[in-house]
Formats: C-alpha cells, sequence, structure tokens
C-alpha cells in the first residue's frame, strides 16, 4: 500500500459558510459506489483466494496419489517376485520345505524326501501359509494400486476445468478491481473539484446508504457506534505509514499526527463520542474535520474524499464522519490523524500513545 505523507502544515481554513448544505447527488452516487465496489472486490478477490487455495489442495492430492501409487506399485513388484521365488521353491522341492537337518537337502540335495505322511504334512503346512499369505497381500496391492490409479485419472481430468475456474475468478477479481480504481479516481477528482469551488458540502447519510445498496450499512451515523467502549480506531482496516514526530522534507516541523494509508473511500469513524467543531476545505489538509471531546481533547482527521457531518452536529464512538481521500498536500490515498489540546494546528500530542492510555491499540 502506498506510505502517504503530508507535505506541509498549517492551520485549517475558515470552515465554509455553507456548511450547512449537503453534497450533491453526483458526489452522493460516486462515493456511494467507492464503497459498493469495495465490497464487491473484496468479494471477488476472496473468491479468487480460495480458488488458488483449493487448485494447491488439488495438486498436493495429484502428488499425493502419484506418490501412493508408485509406493503400491513397488510392494507389488516386490509380492510378485517373493511369490515367483516361492513357486520355483515349490517346484524344486515338490511341494515340502525341510526343517532342521534336513535343510540343506531341501534345497535339492539327495534325500530330501520322507516317507512318512505325518513330517510331509508338517513340512508342506508352513509353505502353504505363506504362499496363501503372498497371494493375500498381493491382491491387496492389486486392488490399491487400481484404486489409486482411477483416482490420479480422474484427478488429471478434473485439472482443465479448475484452472478454467481459476481463471474465471481471476478475471472477476481484475474486472472488480479496474472498475473499483475508476470509481476511486472519480472521487479524488470530484473531491479536488469540490475544494476548488470552495464548497466541501458533507453528504447526506440517508442518500449514500440507499445508494451504497445491499453492501452499505444500515445507518451511516450509527455504523460501528454500537461497539461497547469508549474509544475506538480511526479506520478498521490500516497500515501505519509516517508517525508522529516523523521529520523530513515532507514536513515543514515534523509531522504532527499519524498517518493511516488506506486506500480512496475507507470510512472514516469518529474516536470517542464529540461534537464537530471545524470543517476544513483546502489548504494543506484538504478536506478535514475537527471533534472535540470531553475533557478538553480535540481530534483532527485530514486529507478526506468526502464528510458526512457538518460543524455543530454531535457524534458517537464509531461513528462514520467521513471517507479517506487524498486531498490536500498529500502524495497517496491515507487519514492523516491527531490528537490536539485545541482546535487549531500546533497543539499537537503523539495519536498513538494517546489512544493506548484509552485502551485503543494501533
Amino acid at each position: 500500500m502506498v506510505s502517504a505523507l503530508c507535505l506541509a502544515v498549517c492551520p485549517l481554513g475558515v470552515p465554509d459558510a455553507s456548511a450547512a448544505a449537503r453534497a450533491p447527488d453526483g458526489l452522493v452516487r460516486v462515493s456511494s459506489e467507492v464503497f459498493r465496489l469495495t465490497e464487491e472486490a473484496g468479494r471477488a478477490r476472496q473468491r479468487y483466494e480460495t480458488g488458488v487455495r483449493e487448485a494447491k489442495e488439488q495438486t498436493a492430492g495429484v502428488r499425493r496419489v502419484a506418490r501412493q501409487l508408485r509406493q503400491q506399485r513397488i510392494v507389488s513388484s516386490a509380492l510378485r517376485e517373493d511369490a515367483g521365488a516361492a513357486a520355483r521353491a515349490q517346484y524344486r522341492t515338490g511341494g515340502f520345505t525341510a526343517a532342521g537337518a534336513d535343510a540343506a537337502t531341501a534345497a535339492g540335495a539327495p534325500g530330501a524326501a520322507s516317507d512318512d505322511p505325518v513330517e510331509l504334512l508338517d513340512r508342506q503346512s508352513p509353505a502353504e501359509r505363506r504362499r496363501e499369505l503372498l497371494a493375500a497381500a498381493l491382491g491387496e496391492t492389486d486392488r490399491k494400486s487400481r484404486e489409486l490409479a482411477a483416482r490420479e485419472q480422474a484427478a488429471a481430468a478434473s485439472w482443465p476445468a479448475a484452472e478454467e475456474d481459476l481463471a474465471r475468478l481471476r478475471a472477476e477479481r481484475r474486472v472488480a478491481d479496474r472498475r473499483l480504481a475508476a470509481a476511486r479516481g472519480r472521487l479524488d477528482a470530484m473531491a479536488r473539484a469540490a475544494i476548488a469551488r470552495g464548497r466541501c458540502e458533507p453528504l447526506d447519510r440517508e442518500s449514500f446508504t440507499a445508494a451504497a445498496g445491499a453492501y452499505g450499512p444500515a445507518a451511516v451515523d450509527t455504523a460501528g457506534a454500537a461497539e461497547e467502549t469508549e474509544w475506538v480506531r480511526p479506520v478498521l482496516a490500516y497500515e501505519l505509514s509516517a508517525g508522529y514526530g516523523d521529520s523530513g522534507a515532507s514536513w515543514a516541523r515534523g509531522h504532527t499526527g499519524q498517518d493511516f494509508a488506506v486506500p480512496t473511500g475507507t470510512p472514516v469513524r469518529s474516536v470517542g463520542a464529540g461534537t464537530v467543531v471545524s470543517a476544513g476545505c483546502g489548504g494543506p489538509f484538504g478536506i478535514s474535520l475537527v471533534i472535540r471531546h470531553a475533557d478538553g481533547w480535540y481530534s483532527q482527521y485530514a486529507h478526506l474524499s468526502a464528510s458526512f457531518v457538518a460543524p455543530g452536529e454531535p457524534v458517537l464512538a464509531g461513528q462514520w464522519i467521513g471517507l479517506s481521500g487524498t486531498t490536500g498536500n498529500s502524495t497517496g490515498p491515507h487519514l492523516h490523524f491527531e490528537i490536539r489540546t485545541k482546535p487549531g494546528y500546533g497543539s499537537a500530542v503523539d495519536p498513538v500513545a494517546w489512544l493506548r492510555v484509552r485502551g485503543v491499540r494501533l
């Protein structure tokens, strides 16, 4: 995932006077399309990964059957050789084996025969049992060999269909990813256009939910807010990129927050209950929000592609407040998250440590 960084920092701009207005239908449609396509692409990717896993298991099964078949054929060959040796010994001895001191003569030496019927039967019994055991073992190995050969043949016959299914799933995943990338590009373009006009109106929750359809949350303003905790992560799935205090050419005075590398259109949540106090529309932070929490703490969410709330609105912990993006001074999609002692720039503290104290680990 792209590690995106803020290129500069400065105070938030003054909230747009028309913040109470709602975003046009086009932005609602595109943003909900990104959300819907994200879910569809995730499902397509999951189906493809399942297909890859099943193909690997099938390949391993074919190899296992082939190995077992080779082993059975080796055993069968050894048993046939042993049975042949026993048959040859029977021919030489007339069907009897010698015991004790007569063992040498039993191999074909003169005087091996005996006139005692009881002795002849005693000598004959071990040889008969051995031949019976060899015949039974040989029959069993032949049966297993036939069974394994049939399984190997069936697996080989089914492999072309499995490869075709995997190719279809791969194509579905690529189509879903391309559609999602295109929708994210449209959302980024619309977000930049909104900033250029100076009108970053929040999305209408009900319209967004309706447009998202079966893939959307039942109610955006309470999605995630049912968690039994006072504080939550600002995004659910992410990679941490630039951290608080990082220095370099990307920041004028050091990095003042924690970056979460997430694709455009990722739902952004309020980390705690509070009230929206400002909404930025332009500048280095792009589309951004600041929320006031209890005990005088403030959280900031920057580089958004769209927001769901306007100044003055109360929010809950885990409530969706916007969608991530790459507006402002950003090299790629991500969420810039800050914790402040004041609403404006210049009072940030380490947000990771702040959340950790409140039971939230990143």
